[in-house]
């Protein structure tokens, strides 16, 4: 039986200040995405992610769009947990002071 898209076309976009090009979506709406390919999308995205923007933050809030609509063990679900925790012991990037 084939999986149904938890995210519709139509499904509200997340302000492009934290899922640039809607990046973060567009993975969730893969559903036979692997932890690899996961990881590749999420290092693109923080590489887009502007500078004024908190990572913490945008991951939180991408996790509680994007993580209830879709199955718990989805692998961007996974990698955006890790990076959240790995943001509350980083050292703050040089730019933002």
């Amino acid at each position: 039986m084939a999986e149904t898209n938890p995210f519709p076309h139509d499904f509200p976009s997340v302000d492009a200040a934290i899922d640039p090009g809607g990046m973060i979506l567009a993975a969730y709406r893969k559903a036979d995405m692997g932890i690899d390919e996961a990881r590749a999308i999420y290092l693109d995205w923080a590489f887009r992610l502007g500078p004024r923007v908190s990572t913490g933050t945008a991951i939180r809030r991408l996790l509680a769009l994007y993580a209830s609509q879709a199955v718990p063990e989805h692998p961007m679900t996974h990698v955006l947990r890790e990076g959240l925790k790995r943001t509350q012991q980083a050292v703050p990037r040089a730019w933002e002071g």
